[in-house]
């Protein structure tokens, strides 16, 4: 399946891989998929938030999530991460949004898989998954944002 990405919906994948391994996470999720987006220009246009904007509400997010069983994160440093290596596994919502991209794409009678096909398959996540928390602690209005890409 993989074959049928577009070489930008490639790119991200590695990107979404890097913001995993920099962040210390075992497997690839929703939330470096949509990192990894962010990397490209056009999809942080379409969503209206920067990479920079992303990283630091995740980490709010992380420290909001460690905070609520009594860790107290502030202070800590982030340690150094090894730039490359083993590829990440995805974690099954990872694997779940790469299903809903094969859909958009069939649905669309694409033969490739696109960056818009990502941008909606994470649009279509639910309240608990780390891309859709991430969505909603940069305020990003999911129902004009699939407008914006069902329109380009």
């Amino acid at each position: 399946m993989f074959e049928r990405f577009a070489d930008d919906t490639r790119r991200i994948l590695g990107f979404a891989m890097d913001e995993a391994r920099y962040s210390g996470d075992k497997r690839l999720g929703t939330d470096h998929l949509l990192l990894g987006a962010l990397h490209d220009p056009g999809p942080a246009g379409i969503l209206g938030v920067t990479l920079d904007e992303a990283r630091a509400a995740a980490a709010a997010l992380d420290r909001a999530a460690l905070a609520s069983i009594g860790i107290d994160a502030q202070g800590f440093e982030r340690g150094t991460m090894p730039g490359r290596g083993k590829k990440p596994p995805f974690s099954s919502g990872a694997r779940s949004v790469v299903e809903g991209m094969l859909r958009y794409a069939v649905d669309q009678k694409s033969r490739q898989i696109t960056t818009a096909n990502l941008l909606l398959s994470l649009l279509d996540r639910g309240e608990h998954d780390p891309a859709a928390s991430l969505l909603n602690e940069l305020g990003v209005d999911r129902a004009e944002v699939r407008r914006r890409v069902l329109s380009s």
